[in-house]
């Protein structure tokens, strides 16, 4: 008898510890999709709606759904400028690396831009009406709710409208 229930719990510690396991590596393999090096981000192109030359990643979301939080990464090379433009949604963004040059307004003027240097922060609020410029490769995260939408205050400055 004694040896029944030692066998009987033997399996059922098992069968718990089994349970534990599954569920280790269930979340092992969910993390590996939320969790990212520097190494393993996915770059590739930047969407059109921003000239060629820079590389951008999705980190979480989709920026293009409608709706739900997204976070994204660009990445921009020394000298690399989005002309003046506007977003209908709040946009959040980090400098991870280099500087990013931050004007307001509706034309491009580098003499009225603001640099901010890697860890810096700021938000942009609906309708405000900016322009950027990396000074060095500089990389940047934004993050929002979708979908992200670029609307540019001069509409021949959208690279997406050329052929």
């Amino acid at each position: 008898m004694k040896r029944n229930l030692l066998l009987a719990l033997a399996v059922v510690g098992f069968l718990a510890g089994a349970g534990e396991f599954s569920t280790l590596i269930t979340q092992a393999h969910l993390h590996e999709n939320s969790a990212l090096t520097p190494d393993n981000i996915p770059w590739g192109p930047a969407p059109p709606v921003v000239r060629p030359g820079a590389q951008f990643a999705v980190l979480e979301g989709d920026p293009t759904g409608s709706s739900g939080d997204y976070t994204i990464r660009l990445k921009m090379p020394d000298g690399f400028r989005i002309s003046p433009h506007w977003h209908p949604k709040r946009e959040n963004v980090t400098i991870i690396s280099g500087t990013l040059k931050v004007g307001m307004g509706d034309e491009f003027d580098a003499n009225k831009t603001k640099a901010f240097v890697a860890g810096s922060f700021a938000y942009l609020d609906p309708d405000m009406h900016h322009y950027v410029m990396a000074v060095g490769e500089t990389i940047v995260q934004v993050h929002g709710q979708a979908p992200l939408q670029f609307n540019y205050v001069n509409p021949e400055d959208d690279p997406s409208h050329k052929k």
